[in-house]
């Protein structure tokens, strides 16, 4: 019962938002909580406060509502990533705290869109998930930019290791108890991310000049 009245209450606190909106918020709470096969649309409708011919008036249905779900975000990541990593130009380092203090952010602010994506992912169909791996994998590309411009010879491809290292860090959020407040485990986020991104990149068997 938890669940559902903090979605109810989610959607309380957002008047401004639409009805289909709120509705949205209140399945990946769902999802998140309890997986994707343990909601039903009538279990939406109920926390909701929806009648089932209303609900489907918004969404034809779950797969429809992980649709509605995760493009968006994607598309978000990718162009929020494009404006931080192009607003430092020749300053990669300036570039990277920029980018993760936009991917913590995010991350802090959607835990259970995280949760979502993580574990519900594969219930999509080919072309919105095909759709949503290639909006990922252009938002890496932006990470790799700043990465081997920050770390001179780096390969891509090591730098697409560091950059998938950096948003399993981020993306704990789901994770996280709440004994540490939001605004600590930002900072707590943030320096860990820039710390292990900022590490030497030589390979163990790479001499150093003196």
């Amino acid at each position: 019962m938890a669940v559902e009245q903090q979605a109810r209450r989610a959607a309380g606190t957002a008047r401004r938002r639409s009805r289909r909106d709120e509705i949205l918020e209140i399945a990946v709470g769902l999802f998140a909580a309890r997986g994707y096969h343990g909601v039903s649309m009538d279990d939406i409708g109920a926390a909701a406060g929806v009648t089932g011919p209303a609900l489907y008036h918004h969404f034809a249905g779950k797969e429809a509502m992980l649709v509605a779900a995760l493009i968006p975000v994607s598309e978000g990541l990718l162009a929020g990533g494009r404006e931080r990593a192009a607003g430092h130009p020749g300053d990669p380092r300036a570039a990277l705290e920029s980018l993760i203090d936009f991917h913590v952010d995010f991350a802090l602010a959607n835990p259970a869109v995280i949760a979502l994506h993580l574990h519900e992912l594969d219930r999509l169909p080919d072309e919105p998930r095909r759709r949503i791996r290639r909006l990922q994998r252009m938002y890496v590309e932006e990470w790799v930019t700043v990465l081997t411009a920050l770390h001179p010879g780096l390969p891509d491809g090591e730098a697409r290791v560091l950059a998938h290292a950096a948003f399993g860090l981020m993306n704990s959020t789901p994770f996280l108890g709440g004994e540490v407040d939001r605004r600590r485990r930002a900072e707590l986020l943030r320096a860990a991310t820039l710390a292990a991104l900022l590490a030497p990149t030589d390979r163990p068997d790479t001499p150093r000049v003196p």
